[in-house]
């Protein structure tokens, strides 16, 4: 019996190696289907942005599979609701990567939530991509498992409390926030920014998460003659806390970070939030919009859901459709190196809703450090500071 040369033998097994990692794929990608995974808030306080963000990323990958998918794949979204609890949204996120088995997180809402679910995503080789979130730790140390959207709590206050205080020629500044991680994100960067023009915080009240009563922290930054408050606060908290300061006569300059930039506030507060201001990027997509992109976008958003889109509605929109960008970019091959490198080497551009450019690179997976102000006036979100009066 005659025996094919040895070089021969073993370029064949380097093929058949070849091939069957050719076939392997990453969890959660098969020829036709990538299944990506989210965590919302849709039961707790947070719903009202979960509902909505669910709706924006459903809406655009249907559009990406109504056009073929990406690299043919189909893309199918799977949402667990946390209830805004820590314990919940580890039971969610080990149900999505652990049985489930997804190829990435998305979207995954609450800084608390990301940080409790992180580590199990890391353990996996599931991506964290652009959560719901603005912790400085849910992109940094720099990681194939981390990419966000959008600038922290700490740096946008750091930037854009001094200018609303200065703007504002207040004399005494104090802080109300919510007593856990994403409140102490958004007290230090207050503490930073008015550090960075010889300015103290002179009084400070806290909250527990839930709370409905705030009674005794507005008496207390009243009685500290405060001109200029810092808000640690999502949806009803800053409707609760503008409130209680209205019933005591109590009105300095009221500033939040971006969780109160939704229209859900003045909808629940009425006349009485106006005045807020709001660190935000995207706006508010009013259906009587000047711009007629916007206006084509909320009739479509209407007409698949029989209600009008919110910022949330954008958020959730955006981070799919740079999501659906990304995952054409790492092409066939997919897997959580590949989409982690085309990310890196990728730059995406401002949308119609004012959503800043956006770039990374293998040293940085922030996208943005730009944010901008909006005040409410008569019921609606108005642009104050932009972009470029921050420069």
């Amino acid at each position: 019996m005659k025996f094919p040369p040895l070089a021969s033998v073993m370029l064949c097994l380097t093929a058949l190696c070849s091939a069957q990692g050719a076939v392997a794929q990453a969890q959660g990608v098969t020829k036709d289907q990538i299944l990506i995974g989210s965590i919302l808030d849709l039961s707790g306080p947070l719903a009202g942005y979960g509902k909505d963000t669910r709706n924006g990323l459903l809406l655009r990958f249907s559009e990406a599979n109504e056009q073929g998918g990406v690299a043919g794949r189909k893309i199918k979204l799977l949402i667990e609701d946390s209830g805004y609890d820590p314990k919940r949204g580890v039971l969610a996120a080990q149900k999505l990567v652990g049985q489930d088995k997804v190829f990435l997180m998305v979207a995954n809402t609450g800084t608390a939530i990301n940080q409790a679910v992180i580590p199990m995503q890391e353990a996996k080789n599931v991506m964290n991509f652009f959560p719901m979130a603005l912790g400085r730790d849910l992109y940094e140390p720099v990681s194939k498992h981390k990419f966000a959207f959008q600038a922290s709590y700490f740096e946008t206050m750091q930037k854009l409390v001094p200018r609303l205080y200065r703007d504002k020629k207040a004399t005494r500044a104090c802080a109300i926030y919510q007593d856990d991680d994403f409140g102490l994100e958004v007290m230090r960067g207050t503490e930073a920014g008015l550090k960075s023009i010889s300015v103290e915080v002179a009084e400070r009240a806290t909250f527990k998460r839930g709370a409905t009563d705030f009674s005794s922290q507005v008496a207390k930054l009243k009685a500290a003659n405060c001109d200029f408050v810092a808000m640690g606060t999502l949806i009803r908290e800053t409707v609760g806390v503008i409130n209680e300061a209205r019933k005591l006569g109590f009105s300095p300059v009221l500033m939040t970070a971006a969780p109160a930039y939704t229209d859900l506030v003045p909808k629940l507060g009425g006349k009485s939030m106006d005045g807020l201001y709001s660190v935000m990027t995207a706006q508010q997509p009013y259906d009587d919009d000047a711009s007629p992109p916007i206006r084509r976008w909320a009739q479509k958003y209407r007409t698949a859901y029989n209600e009008s889109p919110t910022v949330f509605s954008v958020y959730g929109y955006s981070i799919a459709d740079s999501l659906v960008r990304a995952l054409d970019k790492a092409g066939p091959s997919l897997s959580t190196d590949t989409l982690a490198k085309a990310i890196e080497a990728s730059s995406f551009p401002s949308d119609m809703f004012g959503t800043p450019e956006m770039a990374f690179s293998p040293t940085n997976h922030l996208g943005t450090t730009q944010a901008r102000l909006s005040q409410l006036q008569d019921g609606r979100w108005k642009v104050v500071v932009d972009y470029a009066q921050l420069k």
